[in-house]
């Protein structure tokens, strides 16, 4: 009878005091655990908002945001070769997991949506405004969601240099039916 009754109060203080050394540990050891760290999510940061009376200074994301489409202008009119293999560089790094490295929406992450993203060589695309472009590029697209908010994390010059590449690779394309 001392047998069974040791065997069960065995049975049941080996877990509990197997559980309570590992929260002992864990709550000496000296790292975070991977229940605690914050997670990180690139595209999904919360736009600043600026207070109410304040005056935005140069390059603010509230002048670009608050600005009529057709009023924003490329700081990079001409698209010189230069800027848009800038922009180059930058689309494979922000844009073509989506919309594809022959930016015709078939990109490896574009594959997945339905529809897919939009041909970023097409006529519709071509016929928009830059600022239009910009704006769609920073503030994402409302509507749908699909296309992300990338003004935290494509810098303002840079959205524009993305343009141009687009702008530039596009012309080939606008030709065809």
């Amino acid at each position: 009878m001392k047998k069974t009754v040791f065997g069960i109060l065995l049975l049941f203080f080996l877990p509990y005091g197997a559980w309570q050394g590992l929260n002992l540990f864990d709550d000496r050891f000296p790292f975070g655990r991977m229940w605690e760290t914050p997670a990180v999510r690139p595209h999904e940061e919360v736009m600043l908002v600026m207070e109410e009376g304040s005056v935005p200074v140069s390059q603010a994301e509230e002048r670009f945001r608050t600005t009529p489409d057709n009023l924003l202008a490329s700081p990079y009119p001409g698209n010189e070769n230069a800027v848009a293999r800038q922009g180059e560089a930058l689309y494979f790094t922000f844009c073509a997991p989506c919309h594809g490295v022959d930016l015709d929406g078939n990109g490896t992450v574009g594959q997945s949506f339905s529809p897919l993203p939009t041909d970023l060589r097409s006529r519709k695309v071509m016929a928009l405004s830059d600022g239009f472009l910009f704006k769609r590029i920073s503030y994402g697209n409302p509507p749908d969601g699909r296309q992300p908010p990338l003004a935290t994390t494509i810098d303002v010059s840079d959205r524009w240099k993305i343009i141009a590449f687009i702008r530039s690779a596009g012309a080939w394309e606008a030709d065809s039916p």
